[in-house]
């Protein structure tokens, strides 16, 4: 999935009375629309790699008495 080019410039202001809006919006796409926003907004928060990437394993070892 090729990444779309973000722009910066633009900022968009709103209230928090405009949940309703946002619901109805997100309602009314598809499941895969919205999936797709889902990862979208996750790559752009956690870069590509963290996308691809694996969880890191740790192992500790302790002595019970």
């Amino acid at each position: 999935m090729k990444m779309p080019r973000l722009d910066k410039t633009v900022v968009a202001v709103g209230t928090l009375d405009d949940t309703l809006e946002r619901r109805a919006y997100w309602h009314s796409r598809t499941p895969a629309e919205r999936w797709a926003a889902i990862e979208q907004m996750r790559r752009i928060n956690y870069g590509e790699h963290a996308a691809t990437g694996r969880l890191q394993r740790v192992l500790e070892v302790i002595e019970r008495k």
